[in-house]
């Protein structure tokens, strides 16, 4: 017990010398928290003490939300109930991960209330709880600008602005609400910007909505965990999902997410690891808010042990035990690898991040490599004999971890004695290991190896997903156009709702991009009838049936059509009419048989049985 209160008094004293006042420092203790992270020692204080801008820096999962919501908490004025703090997030998960932060941080500030607001759930809920007084609001930029409209969120008297995540606010195609709310506060607010990597785009927040501000960073900006190990699997089209699959198989305790670039690339992967009886599931937004707080419940319960995502599903799902992050495909924008991978390595533990690329994606690693200061260090796609190495000896190690209940078995012992008898311990250990393992061992028995595969096969021209239109677009690097900036262009052009945008490819003056073939003409027609310019220049959309490299000949064109449409801008936390939704209204609507079919994908033949996994429960 002396122990104890020794450790609360010094706790408490290194958050007071921060300048942070009992009751809060007292929250923080009941929390658990040890000491201030370098982001929260560096903030904190200026915060308090200075009214500059902020720009912060650090890697994800090091208490930026702390880092800003603290000092806010220490400044407000209780006894007035109008709002003024706004804080901006990109997505309705990480909005309510911080407005409960911020209440347990207030746990001993009974005077202060925090109204979190978002898409997809009720307006009128929120309205009352705004209405009944709020210092501060946390808020998704959709439902924050739609609250000021209906004249129900007033930020007249707002003394700070938070952006967090900024970065991914302008990926995701919210600058027009960023404008609509800085257009509602005074220009006497503090701006504290907060990201955990730092691209152009964020430059530009900072010119445009903030003065002179102070900038600091918790180790260097965008660089990875140094708890992070960095890994990448060369593999083809082919075998991509068999090796996806030894590599979970090699990790009999694996607890992950696959980050996936679009909504039907991870359904189709949540999909068939169901099917192949691995204990996962699928995070994006064609889920209702129902389906994914309980699919992100279930994964933080670890009753899922490996999360199939969007990065802007995953954004906000709060956990510190992952063993692994996959990156089944590399995300669009380089920089949001930082993100992915610092979802693993959190809280003092180890962590590795996995990288499943093929020839051509192999090329993107080097920049990574430069953002995170760290290199990538090839591994090879596990063979079947490393695998049932792995399993073996992980069964043998809860054998020998067990703890034997006798006043429970004990009555059994005998008749078990018994029947046993004949046997000598070399043929119980042999029985005991079939019994477990003949299953596993039957499917890689003839198992081939996908290193020899991938090495024959990555030199051929990539796989085209026939779900998908690739189009050729006359705008590249040189025209400074990223993959956010396309993507507003597409949105601009109003093609259609629920468009599925599959990958993206910018090269120096050209580039190109995927839809969802059902729309293809609707996208030809759509910009030859807008005749968009990118910056003054004019704007040229074809559909291309041949991958091209700088300077080669186009093939397979189709010309220009004229049709008006509509676009569903891939943006899918808000919970607005852009974002597609599943037919569903309670449960995931996938089949899930509990009879696992036979698979041949990349030579891989799973027999029926299953082994080493949990099965899903419908």
């Amino acid at each position: 017990m002396a122990f104890c209160e020794s450790t609360k008094i010094t706790v408490m004293s290194l958050f007071l010398e921060l300048g942070l006042k009992e009751p809060i420092n007292k929250a923080l203790t009941d929390l658990g928290y040890e000491k201030p992270t370098v982001i929260q020692e560096k903030a904190i204080p200026q915060i308090i003490s200075s009214t500059d801008d902020l720009k912060a820096f650090a890697q994800t999962g090091t208490g930026k939300t702390a880092a800003f919501s603290l000092p806010i908490l220490q400044l407000l004025d209780s006894n007035s109930g109008n709002v003024q703090a706004i804080i901006l997030s990109p997505t309705r998960e990480l909005a309510v991960q911080i407005g409960n932060n911020i209440k347990d941080f207030c746990k001993y500030l009974p005077s202060v209330k925090v109204t979190t607001v978002y898409g997809g759930s009720s307006m009128e809920d929120q309205i009352r709880s705004l209405k009944r007084g709020s210092q501060i609001v946390v808020g998704t930029p959709g439902r924050t600008v739609d609250l000021i409209k209906r004249r129900a969120l007033k930020l007249g008297n707002v003394q700070w602005l938070v952006l967090d995540e900024a970065d991914e606010m302008l990926n995701m195609g919210f600058k027009d609400e960023l404008d609509k709310v800085l257009e509602a506060t005074p220009d006497t607010k503090q701006t504290l910007l907060f990201s955990a990597t730092f691209p152009r785009e964020v430059e530009s927040i900072a010119k445009n909505y903030m003065t002179n501000p102070v900038e600091i960073t918790s180790g260097q900006k965008n660089q990875g965990s140094d708890n992070v190990n960095h890994e990448y699997y060369a593999v083809t089209e082919r075998t991509r999902y068999p090796a996806l699959k030894r590599i979970a198989d090699l990790n009999p305790n694996i607890y992950a997410i696959i980050f996936c670039r679009t909504r039907r690339e991870t359904q189709e992967v949540a999909d068939n690891l169901i099917k192949d009886g691995y204990s996962a599931d699928a995070l994006h937004g064609d889920l209702s808010q129902g389906q994914r707080d309980s699919v992100m419940g279930k994964f933080r319960k670890k009753t899922i042990q490996i999360l199939v995502a969007t990065d802007v599903a995953a954004r906000g799902l709060d956990v510190t035990e992952l063993t692994h992050v996959i990156n089944h495909k590399l995300p669009d924008q380089i920089e949001n690898y930082t993100h992915r991978s610092g979802r693993t390595g959190r809280a003092g533990n180890k962590g590795i991040s996995i990288v499943l690329v093929n020839g051509k994606e192999k090329g993107k690693l080097r920049p990574i490599e430069k953002i995170i200061q760290k290199k990538f260090v090839e591994a090879k796609v596990p063979s079947g004999k490393d695998i049932c190495q792995n399993q073996l000896m992980n069964l043998i190690d809860k054998v020998q971890d067990i703890e034997v209940n006798e006043t429970q078995i004990n009555e059994f012992l005998p008749n078990i004695y018994e029947k046993l008898e004949g046997l000598d311990r070399e043929q119980l250990i042999q029985k005991f290991v079939s019994l477990e393992f003949n299953t596993m061992l039957a499917y890689y028995e003839n198992a081939k190896d996908l290193n020899d595969l991938s090495s024959r096969d990555n030199s051929r021209a990539r796989t085209v997903d026939e779900n998908m239109t690739r189009f050729f677009i006359n705008i590249g690097r040189k025209d400074n156009l990223n993959p956010g900036k396309l993507i507003g262009l597409i949105n601009e052009q109003n093609i259609g709702d629920k468009v599925e945008i599959g990958s993206i490819d910018i090269l120096d003056t050209f580039s190109f991009f995927e839809i969802d073939k059902n729309f293809e003409d609707k996208t030809l027609e759509a910009f030859s009838s807008n005749q968009p310019d990118f910056d003054g220049r004019s704007v040229n959309v074809e559909i291309t049936k041949k991958e091209r490299s700088g300077g080669g000949r186009r093939g397979g064109k189709k010309p220009f059509g004229k049709k008006d449409g509509g676009f569903g801008r891939r943006r899918s936390s808000e919970g607005s009419s852009s974002s597609s939704r599943r037919s569903s209204d309670s449960g995931n609507s996938r089949g899930r048989s509990s009879d696992r079919p036979d698979r041949s994908s990349g030579g891989e033949r799973r027999s029926s049985g299953g082994f080493g996994r949990k099965r899903r429960e419908s």
